[in-house]
Formats: C-alpha cells, structure tokens, sequence
C-alpha cells in the first residue's frame, strides 16, 4: 500500500510545463531559420511553435524579433523560385514534353502555383513548382 501511495504522490508532484519556442536574434522576412536562430521558453502561448524543428529549415514570412514567440503561420516552406529568375517551363503529355525559358513573376517554394511569363511567346501562364525548380504546366 506504501509504493501505491509513493507511486502516486510521485506523478502528481511535478506538473508538466509548456513551452514556446522564441527567436534568439532578428530573423528577416525570407531568410531561412537556422538551429541557434530558436530556442524554447517556459510558457504556453497559444498558436505558437512548441517544437524547435518545426521551425528549423524553414523561410520566415515575416521578421521574426527575439524573446518573441514564433507563431504557426510565420514560417513556410523555403522559395526555390524568385521573383524575376529565368526558369523551365515544362508541358508533358502522352510521350510529347516542351520546354522552354520563362520569367517567374513572384517567388514560390515546391508545389506551389506560379504565375510566369513565356519569354518566347511573351504570353503569362500558371504551372506548379517541381522539386527540382523548373514549372510544370498542364492543359
């Protein structure tokens, strides 16, 4: 009966603190979140990180000021695509696929829809962002 009683007394003894994790320095809006960027704080704030690698590797979207929380929707996957650079636009279908050069007209990470303009026909058109950078477009 004593060990039940110890037991007991030692899981009720220490409750369980939160924490948020906080900006250790000034983080740009587009600049990518690096492991001594974040730490964890005591305290729970609500719609803030809790995890430091949720947020490690990932692109501010806002600046981000230290002893601050960083909250969910202030971090997003990094660009790999910006304003302005020269990318492949690529059309497949069946056994045909096109390229050819296009200007990105905003910035965009994987998976992402993005607006960009044929350098050859100088006509605007939408595609998805592929992993390895070029744009997909479909019909």
């Amino acid at each position: 009966m004593m060990r039940i009683a110890l037991v007991l007394l030692l899981c009720a003894a220490a409750p369980a603190t939160a924490e948020t994790l906080i900006a250790t320095r000034l983080i740009r809006a587009e600049e990518v979140i690096g492991p001594g960027d974040v730490q964890l704080a005591e305290g729970e704030v609500p719609g803030a990180l809790s995890d430091p690698a949720a947020a490690v590797g990932r692109e501010a979207r806002v600046a981000l000021y230290p002893g601050r929380p960083v909250m969910r929707g202030q971090t997003a996957t990094p660009a790999l695509v910006e304003r302005n650079e020269i990318v492949t636009l690529v059309y497949t279908r069946g056994g045909l696929r096109l390229t050819a050069e296009a200007r990105a007209l905003a910035r965009a990470s994987a998976g992402e829809r993005l607006r960009v303009m044929n350098l050859s026909s100088r006509m605007s058109v939408t595609g998805t962002v592929a992993p390895d950078g070029s744009i997909r477009v479909s019909p």
